[in-house]
Parts: structure tokens; C-alpha cells; sequence
């Protein structure tokens, strides 16, 4: 499914959403180490854990050492040195170092 969103300028930009699912992508600098769809993924951000979960609002932070949890059908657990996350219309990048 697709939804049109108009930035400020008045331009649309068509932003492709899954409205079931949490879609999240986890790579280091040499590999994918994860790519599937979750019910939610609890990251270590700067400022502290926070938990990603369907709808979330678009944010970027960066993380420091600790777990990034993936729950769901397939749960997924992976321990990290750092790196970044960008959630945006059910989507989550993460960048690691692992």
C-alpha cells in the first residue's frame, strides 16, 4: 500500500507503508545480520532503551553497547558496541558494530 504525503514546498512524495507489519533491516559495515518483520525491536539509545513498535513516530538516534531485542514469530537477539537507527513509516534501519 502506498500513501502520498505533502511536504511544505506543496510536492507530494509517495511513501511505500506496510500497515501489518514492522519491517526492520539490521546491518553492520560487513554484512546484513538481519532483515525480516517484527511485532516490535527494543534498542539502546543514547538517551536510554525505547521500544519501536508499529505506527512509531519517524526518529534517528544514535545507540551505544547493549541488546537490540526483536519479538515476534521469529524473536531475534543481538549484542552491539554502537551505531545508529532511523524508523520511518514502519521501518527500521539499524547500522551496527557488533
Amino acid at each position: 500500500m502506498a500513501k502520498e504525503v505533502k511536504r511544505q514546498d506543496g510536492n507530494a512524495v509517495e511513501w511505500t507503508m506496510s500497515p501489518t507489519a514492522l519491517h526492520v533491516t539490521i546491518v553492520s559495515p560487513e554484512q546484513t545480520l538481519y532483515e525480516g518483520t517484527v511485532e516490535s525491536i527494543i534498542v539502546p539509545g543514547e538517551k536510554g532503551r525505547f521500544e519501536v513498535l508499529k505506527g512509531h513516530a519517524p526518529i534517528i538516534s544514535s545507540l551505544t553497547a547493549g541488546s537490540v531485542v526483536c519479538a515476534g514469530s521469529n524473536p531475534f537477539e543481538l549484542e552491539i558496541k554502537g551505531g545508529f537507527v532511523e524508523v520511518a513509516h514502519n521501518w527500521v534501519s539499524l547500522c551496527v558494530e557488533e
